[in-house]
């Protein structure tokens, strides 16, 4: 799996991540200030998960049918540290079954929700 962090997930995150062994492209460091729907072109061609606290990506995808990433983790919540993201990805991870390939998916601190991306035409 590949991530594509929005401008808006802490950088404190991205590099937890990094050093975890996972695979995170930042907005913030290689396209800042880029516009959303570029950046989901990146996501759409590269096949990369975009981590976001955006809620436009919802509109933008489903509404207004722009590029689909390979799959979208909307954390709906204000973090109350830069670290809470990664923290709250670690859990995510640990949730036996849950895939985010070819899902848009939402979360909380308590749960989590899951709706298939459109399917590219």
């Amino acid at each position: 799996m590949k991530f594509l962090a929005n401008e808006n997930f802490p950088l404190t995150s991205v590099r937890l991540l990094r050093s975890a062994g996972y695979d995170v492209v930042s907005v913030s460091e290689e396209m800042a200030g880029e516009k959303d729907t570029v950046v989901l072109s990146r996501a759409a061609k590269e096949k990369l998960i975009i981590l976001t606290f955006d809620r436009d990506y919802g509109d933008l995808i489903y509404k207004l049918r722009l590029p689909v990433p390979f799959g979208v983790i909307f954390f709906r919540f204000d973090p109350s540290t830069p670290n809470e993201p990664y923290e709250r990805m670690l859990v995510l991870f640990q949730v036996e079954g849950l895939t985010f390939e070819g899902k848009f998916t939402v979360t909380d601190r308590q749960r989590i929700r899951q709706r298939p991306l459109p399917s590219e035409k």
